[in-house]
């Protein structure tokens, strides 16, 4: 049984526009009764941040979820709402993470080697505050100056963005469990290696000096920025 239908991507209370960039926000993805399973198969990482997605790591409900994020159909769902055709034609990155610093979130583009990036949520609840929650930007030095309503990282919340010069979002520091599976399509498979040998130098880093990571821009301010 699917976890995924692409036809839900197209359903009347999904949110989306192309300006000042390319967007959508698409609730209610998956079926609340996997949702258990879901949260059995999820790797359970020890350290803060995205790492590539390793099959090992995972359970079966989450590896089939993965497949289905990067399927053409999904990815071709996603790409017509955002103005890029055949997305599916481009290689693929998934990270997932599990945890977050305070240091995570700050403002920026998502870098030139991404074409589009989506994110799919997993926290089965969420605590009342903002800190932690997506918010797509007007511009890079404000992080009150939303284009849309601030979006929670809850079970089945799905975002897809196009990337370009000023994709501007990012969120307000927040610590503790946010779990997120994003997936990229980038220029290249060039780019793919590339990214995915850094994102494993950097699980090590972590796994090893994860204090120091903890205390990495622990302080930083809620505008933060950085660009590419």
């Amino acid at each position: 049984m699917n976890l995924l239908d692409a036809q839900n991507l197209s359903r009347s209370d999904t949110i989306g526009s192309l300006e000042p960039f390319a967007f959508l926000h698409a609730r209610a993805q998956l079926a609340d009764e996997r949702k258990a399973e879901l949260a059995r198969d999820f790797p359970k990482y020890p350290s803060a941040g995205f790492f590539p997605h390793e099959q090992a790591d995972c359970g079966p409900s989450i590896n089939q979820l993965i497949e289905e994020l990067g399927s053409p159909a999904i990815a071709d769902a996603i790409g017509q709402r955002l103005g890029v055709e055949n997305l599916s034609s481009f290689p693929t990155l998934v990270t997932i993470c599990r945890f977050l610093n305070r240091r995570h979130g700050t403002i920026h583009t998502d870098s030139r080697s991404k074409v589009v990036t989506a994110l799919l949520y997993l926290n089965e609840d969420w605590p009342d505050t903002s800190d932690g929650c997506l918010r797509f930007l007007k511009r890079a030095d404000s992080i009150e100056d939303l284009v849309t309503g601030e979006i929670k990282p809850l079970y089945g919340n799905l975002v897809a963005f196009r990337r370009s010069e000023n994709s501007y979002h990012g969120h307000l520091p927040y610590e503790g469990e946010r779990r997120v599976i994003q997936i990229a399509w980038l220029t290249s498979d060039e780019e793919k290696l590339r990214k995915t040998r850094r994102g494993r130098l950097s699980r090590l880093f972590k796994k090893w000096f994860g204090a120091i990571d903890r205390h990495i821009g622990a302080a930083r301010k809620d505008d933060a920025s950085h660009l590419d």
